[in-house]
């Protein structure tokens, strides 16, 4: 019986998205499994917004120390905090079923956006939620909200907002989905590329698991999350840009990507306010079958993204 050790960070999300792995490795390739739990750099800043202290890779660094030093064979990540171009040396083995991309609207007073007073503070610390919301609600006082999920959720029931916005797919992995009022529609809220994705991060050079573990990923999800992450890796993509990329399937090998793109900083009015800059938003279909044909996909909307003035994240403002 082999005998593996996965590192995950020890939020509630992050355990119950390791047990989720750790269970189809016992189940379906028969392994022995334990469990090393870490917290990360990302889990201990909270202060600050991640665009500002290092990115998402602050979630996921901890981790591959303890792969790289063999104290962990694999690591288990939420697939939208993972980096678009892992450190040399590791290699993203597996990408699991997707579960509900969407974003997730959350309120103890409000049924939806529209229901919102002006004004109303609502807490998201991603940029990419924070350019579509203003795109619908400019008069929304977006405020900014780290920590876990159970974290956010006791802010919000502290009322320190109004509404939150979170991924459904955590809050259901958790049996909290009584807590989404609504979930946003895909054309509405773009989600996040590799939004509700979970991917398994390995050593290049541990053969035996690439190869195994090749035997759990979820072909149709591995190629959308490409395409779509193909686009942020193109745009320079980090938890500092505002970008939204999110595949639809269609008949036979067809995919549908869309993209939008946002200035998170506005224009400046006569009076000091900020209005929101208009979107950038593309969409392009293709037949796709292999991981070559989702990244050619991906450049091919991201060229687009540029070409209506979204702006590389080299280049972006600080935000």
């Amino acid at each position: 019986m082999k005998k593996v050790v996965i590192a995950t960070r020890e939020s509630r999300l992050a355990m119950w998205q390791a047990e989720h792995v750790k269970a189809l490795l016992e189940d379906r390739l028969g392994w022995q499994v334990e469990l090393l739990g870490m917290t990360t750099l990302g889990d201990q800043i909270l202060d600050r917004p991640l665009s500002k202290v290092g990115g998402k890779g602050l979630f996921i660094k901890e981790l591959e120390v303890a792969l790289s030093e063999g104290r962990a064979d694999l690591a288990v990540h939420s697939l939208k905090d993972v980096p678009m171009d892992l450190p040399e040396g590791f290699a993203l083995a597996c990408v699991l079923e997707r579960e509900d991309p969407r974003d997730a609207f959350v309120s103890n007073q409000f049924a939806s956006l529209a229901e919102l007073p002006l004004g109303a503070v609502v807490g998201t610390s991603s940029l990419r939620r924070l350019v579509l919301l203003k795109a619908m609600r400019p008069d929304l006082d977006i405020q900014p909200l780290r920590g876990n999920l159970d974290t956010r959720l006791r802010k919000l029931d502290e009322g320190q907002y109004a509404a939150v916005v979170l991924a459904a797919a955590g809050l259901k992995r958790l049996g909290l989905a009584s807590r989404i009022r609504s979930a946003f529609a895909p054309c509405d809220m773009l989600p996040a590329a590799g939004q509700g994705a979970l991917g398994i991060e390995v050593r290049a050079d541990r053969a035996d698991l690439v190869q195994a573990l090749a035997t759990l990923a979820h072909q149709p999800t591995w190629l959308a999350v490409t395409a779509e992450r193909t686009v942020s890796r193109a745009m320079g993509g980090s938890c500092s840009m505002p970008l939204a990329a999110f595949v639809t399937a269609g008949p036979g090998h067809a995919l549908q990507l869309d993209a939008a793109w946002g200035d998170p900083v506005g224009v400046a009015t006569t009076d000091g306010a900020a209005l929101p800059t208009p979107l950038v938003q593309v969409q392009q279909s293709a037949e796709v079958r292999s991981f070559d044909e989702a990244e050619a996909l991906g450049e091919a909307v991201a060229a687009q993204l540029r070409a209506g003035g979204a702006v590389w994240a080299s280049n972006a403002p600080a935000a």
